[in-house]
């Protein structure tokens, strides 16, 4: 239920498929380093989280992460290394959800798709992506 997608030993990013389910409890996917952090909590009724604020604090974000949450349809996610080299493909479905912690990626829709997509910001185009040319179909290898 939960993929960890690996090369070379560095996570690119984690797969948490639709059936996933913990009986209760919090479960987080990405370690305490992780600049975005992503968990599952199941409470039953009347379980109390306890009021809170967030302190205001500086870091700094060295590489970019993003979840997407589909909805609906079929998404298929190209990886890449970081000199943009194709690596190999995995397709995720509606209710999936993904981390994209490392590397480059690049996405086709193979059935239409509903989706979130959550990042830090603020966003800067002109300096938070380097554009490339995405892998030819024919090459394509679905993990």
């Amino acid at each position: 239920m939960i993929n960890q997608i690996k090369h070379k030993k560095k996570l690119y990013a984690i797969i948490i498929r639709s059936k996933y389910r913990k009986k209760k409890g919090i479960n987080f996917f990405t370690n305490n380093q992780a600049s975005q952090q992503l968990g599952y909590m199941n409470h039953k009724k009347n379980y109390i989280i306890k009021p809170h604020l967030h302190n205001k604090r500086e870091f700094r974000v060295k590489t970019m992460s993003e979840v997407i949450i589909v909805f609906k349809g079929i998404l298929r996610i190209d990886f890449y290394d970081n000199k943009k080299k194709y690596l190999f493909s995995k397709k995720i479905y509606a209710n999936d959800i993904i981390t994209l912690l490392d590397g480059g990626h690049g996405f086709k829709v193979l059935k239409d798709v509903e989706m979130f997509e959550i990042k830090q910001g603020p966003y800067n185009k002109n300096k938070d992506k380097k554009k490339f040319v995405e892998v030819n179909d024919n090459k394509i290898k679905i993990r």
